[in-house]
């Protein structure tokens, strides 16, 4: 059997479940062959590999597959963890995930796609998706740098490609709320050379192409 040399990424660059897991991989330094996705149109390998049918998929040269986003997160920094992601209070870091990847994530979707969701207005699920935001912006008012600590860590990493999607949906809306950390915090994960790096752009994957192989680990 050919034991492949790098780990295969299925990811999609603006879904913010591939945007985290990349973010890791950076951090990490970790070099992958990379297949972007068009999700109307999955390859046949990424459905083999997941039946979830979900980016981020990481499968490992041994042909360990892992299909949920924290989990590549948390494989990548066991690897390498130069800016100390992992560190921290796990329960506050589990609990913040859990709220973005639960109510905040169930509302950001309909007021995103409040078209596909006519039982109520787009201010309702804007109002509902907003109620997290207060209990962060305290959170990083106490702890300065990031939603656990001084400095960011595994939360911040996790939660910011959806709190950027929230903001993307009516920017001039979000410039006006009263987030002045939130803001900052996101401005600079946004800007930071890390995230410029994993949002390079790709052609769609062709099972016939020549692999594409990235090292994700920009400066940060």
């Amino acid at each position: 059997m050919v034991v492949k040399p790098h780990p295969t990424l299925y990811s999609f660059r603006r879904c913010p479940y591939a945007i985290r897991a990349r973010m890791a991989l950076s951090a990490a330094g970790i070099t992958v062959e990379h297949r972007e996705v068009l999700l109307k149109q999955k390859p046949a390998a990424m459905l083999r590999a997941s039946a979830k049918a979900t980016v981020p998929v990481l499968v490992l040269a041994d042909g360990t597959v892992m299909d949920e986003s924290i989990a590549v997160m948390r494989w990548a920094l066991a690897q390498q963890d130069p800016a100390g992601w992992l560190a921290g209070d796990e329960d506050a870091v589990q609990a913040l995930i859990e709220q973005n990847d639960g109510p905040f994530k169930h509302w950001l979707d309909r007021y995103k796609y409040h078209v596909r969701h006519p039982e109520a207005s787009q201010e309702h699920y804007r109002e509902q998706a907003e109620q997290p935001l207060a209990d962060w912006e305290a959170r990083l008012q106490t702890h300065g740098g990031g939603l656990t600590g001084p400095s960011a860590g595994l939360a911040d990493v996790a939660l910011f490609p959806f709190v950027r999607q929230f903001a993307g949906v009516e920017p001039k809306w979000w410039d006006s709320r009263p987030y002045p950390a939130l803001h900052a915090w996101l401005a600079r994960w946004v800007g930071s050379a890390r995230f410029q790096a994993v949002m390079r752009k790709f052609a769609p994957w062709e099972p016939n192409q020549p692999p594409v192989i990235w090292t994700l680990g920009a400066a940060a």
